[in-house]
């Protein structure tokens, strides 16, 4: 069973991607910003993170940074999923070290896609 970590400092949102996945057979985590991640991400390492770019105390940007600087944790394939649709958006995330930028409202079936493709290129 793979396991994803949902990272995004709306509950609601953490709440309706953890069902879509639990619902298909995912073994779901959620933090509410970058710190939790770190902590979250050190004790048991996810197959793959999703995370907001907006949120308090570290942004998905520099969560994403870290993760990709970590040699223990660097293989671990990066979603963002954010508001922030601009094309300079994506770039910068790519830029950040993300294997995939997808933006808000995403419909389920191209989140999923995505979601398959990176747990693909990344076993």
């Amino acid at each position: 069973m793979n396991s994803v970590l949902i990272v995004d400092d709306s509950k609601m949102v953490r709440e309706m991607i953890s069902d879509q996945l639990r619902q298909i057979g995912f073994e779901v985590t959620v933090a509410a910003d970058g710190v939790d991640a770190i902590a979250q991400i050190e004790t048991h390492p996810p197959d793959l993170v999703i995370t907001d770019i907006i949120m308090p105390r570290m942004n998905g940007y520099e969560l994403c940074r870290w993760i990709k600087s970590d040699p223990k944790t660097n293989q671990i394939p990066v979603m963002m999923c954010s508001v922030k649709a601009e094309e300079f958006d994506r770039y910068w995330g790519i830029k950040q070290g993300a294997d995939a930028y997808v933006t808000k409202p995403c419909p389920p079936d191209e989140m999923m896609d995505a979601i398959y493709v990176l747990l693909k290129r990344h076993p």
